[in-house]
Protein backbone atom coordinates (compact mmCIF):
# COMPACT_ATOMS: atom_id res chain seq x y z
CA UNK A 1 0.00 0.00 0.00
CA UNK A 2 2.46 2.80 0.81
CA UNK A 3 3.06 4.85 4.05
CA UNK A 4 1.10 8.12 4.96
CA UNK A 5 2.98 11.07 6.15
CA UNK A 6 1.40 13.58 8.39
CA UNK A 7 2.14 17.19 8.95
CA UNK A 8 1.49 19.28 11.89
CA UNK A 9 2.81 22.64 10.19
CA UNK A 10 4.41 25.40 12.15
CA UNK A 11 5.91 28.47 11.35
CA UNK A 12 9.25 27.63 12.92
CA UNK A 13 9.07 23.40 13.21
CA UNK A 14 6.61 21.27 11.95
CA UNK A 15 6.08 17.42 13.09
CA UNK A 16 6.21 14.75 11.41
CA UNK A 17 4.38 11.58 11.28
CA UNK A 18 4.16 8.26 9.60
CA UNK A 19 2.17 5.42 8.94
CA UNK A 20 3.27 1.49 8.59
CA UNK A 21 3.22 0.65 4.99
CA UNK A 22 -0.52 -1.31 5.76
CA UNK A 23 -1.52 1.99 7.15
CA UNK A 24 -2.97 0.70 10.28
CA UNK A 25 -0.80 2.89 12.54
CA UNK A 26 0.26 6.01 13.00
CA UNK A 27 4.08 7.25 14.67
CA UNK A 28 5.88 9.85 15.29
CA UNK A 29 9.04 10.31 13.36
CA UNK A 30 10.39 13.72 13.92
CA UNK A 31 10.27 17.09 14.38
CA UNK A 32 12.36 19.46 11.05
CA UNK A 33 12.73 22.75 11.11
CA UNK A 34 10.05 24.45 8.69
CA UNK A 35 13.01 25.92 6.49
CA UNK A 36 14.37 22.89 6.09
CA UNK A 37 10.68 20.46 5.55
CA UNK A 38 11.01 20.18 2.11
CA UNK A 39 14.37 18.92 1.49
CA UNK A 40 13.76 16.37 4.77
CA UNK A 41 10.66 15.37 2.95
CA UNK A 42 12.78 14.89 -0.57
CA UNK A 43 15.03 12.83 1.30
CA UNK A 44 12.42 10.58 3.03
CA UNK A 45 10.35 10.31 0.13
CA UNK A 46 13.36 8.73 -2.39
CA UNK A 47 13.59 6.12 1.10
CA UNK A 48 10.18 5.23 1.58
CA UNK A 49 7.43 4.78 -0.69
CA UNK A 50 5.26 7.69 0.21
CA UNK A 51 1.51 7.18 -0.90
CA UNK A 52 -0.01 10.37 0.22
CA UNK A 53 0.76 13.13 2.50
CA UNK A 54 -1.64 14.48 5.08
CA UNK A 55 -1.19 18.35 6.09
CA UNK A 56 -3.05 19.45 9.43
CA UNK A 57 -5.45 22.06 8.95
CA UNK A 58 -6.25 24.73 11.62
CA UNK A 59 -9.62 25.79 12.46
CA UNK A 60 -11.29 27.72 14.62
CA UNK A 61 -14.29 26.47 16.82
CA UNK A 62 -16.68 28.02 14.35
CA UNK A 63 -14.92 26.15 11.84
CA UNK A 64 -13.44 29.30 9.80
CA UNK A 65 -9.89 28.93 8.70
CA UNK A 66 -7.47 30.07 12.01
CA UNK A 67 -4.41 32.74 11.24
CA UNK A 68 -1.93 30.19 10.80
CA UNK A 69 -3.98 29.15 7.95
CA UNK A 70 -2.38 32.03 5.91
CA UNK A 71 0.79 30.33 6.09
CA UNK A 72 -0.12 26.60 5.61
CA UNK A 73 -1.38 27.79 2.06
CA UNK A 74 1.93 29.28 0.59
CA UNK A 75 3.62 25.56 1.72
CA UNK A 76 1.18 23.74 0.43
CA UNK A 77 1.57 25.30 -2.93
CA UNK A 78 5.24 24.28 -2.67
CA UNK A 79 4.45 20.74 -1.47
CA UNK A 80 2.72 20.40 -4.69
CA UNK A 81 4.51 20.88 -7.22
CA UNK A 82 7.36 19.56 -5.44
CA UNK A 83 5.75 16.23 -5.42
CA UNK A 84 3.00 16.10 -8.09
CA UNK A 85 2.40 12.69 -7.81
CA UNK A 86 1.52 12.10 -3.83
CA UNK A 87 -2.24 13.49 -3.29
CA UNK A 88 -1.98 15.90 -0.49
CA UNK A 89 -5.21 16.02 2.17
CA UNK A 90 -5.58 18.28 4.86
CA UNK A 91 -6.84 16.97 8.44
CA UNK A 92 -8.83 19.03 11.17
CA UNK A 93 -6.36 19.20 13.80
CA UNK A 94 -8.49 21.47 16.33
CA UNK A 95 -6.98 20.48 19.90
CA UNK A 96 -4.32 18.71 18.62
CA UNK A 97 -1.72 20.37 20.83
CA UNK A 98 -3.67 19.95 24.00
CA UNK A 99 -4.20 16.64 23.46
CA UNK A 100 -0.55 15.89 22.33
CA UNK A 101 0.21 17.38 26.31
CA UNK A 102 -2.08 15.39 28.00
CA UNK A 103 -0.75 12.50 26.31
CA UNK A 104 2.68 13.79 27.75
CA UNK A 105 1.35 13.66 30.72
CA UNK A 106 -1.00 10.18 30.58
CA UNK A 107 2.70 9.15 29.43
CA UNK A 108 4.93 10.39 32.61
CA UNK A 109 6.42 12.59 31.27
CA UNK A 110 8.58 15.06 33.68
CA UNK A 111 7.78 19.19 33.58
CA UNK A 112 11.11 19.06 31.96
CA UNK A 113 10.03 16.50 29.30
CA UNK A 114 6.83 17.97 28.68
CA UNK A 115 8.16 21.68 27.47
CA UNK A 116 10.15 20.41 24.58
CA UNK A 117 7.87 22.05 22.14
CA UNK A 118 9.39 19.34 19.58
CA UNK A 119 8.14 16.73 20.84
CA UNK A 120 4.61 18.47 21.35
CA UNK A 121 4.29 19.28 17.29
CA UNK A 122 5.80 15.36 17.00
CA UNK A 123 2.92 13.85 19.05
CA UNK A 124 0.47 16.53 17.46
CA UNK A 125 1.36 14.96 14.05
CA UNK A 126 1.05 11.71 15.44
CA UNK A 127 -3.02 12.35 16.29
CA UNK A 128 -3.28 14.49 13.00
CA UNK A 129 -2.15 11.45 11.66
CA UNK A 130 -4.71 8.81 13.74
CA UNK A 131 -7.52 11.12 13.70
CA UNK A 132 -6.90 10.95 9.32
CA UNK A 133 -6.65 7.08 9.39
CA UNK A 134 -9.98 7.06 11.69
CA UNK A 135 -12.14 9.27 9.42
CA UNK A 136 -10.77 6.44 6.64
Amino acid sequence: MGRVVALDFGKVRTGVAITDELQLIASGLTTVPTKELIVFLKKYIEKENVVKIVVGEPKQMNNEPSESEALIIPFLKKLTATFPKIPVERQDERFTSKMAFQTMIDSGLNKKQRQNKALVDEISATIILQAYLNRN
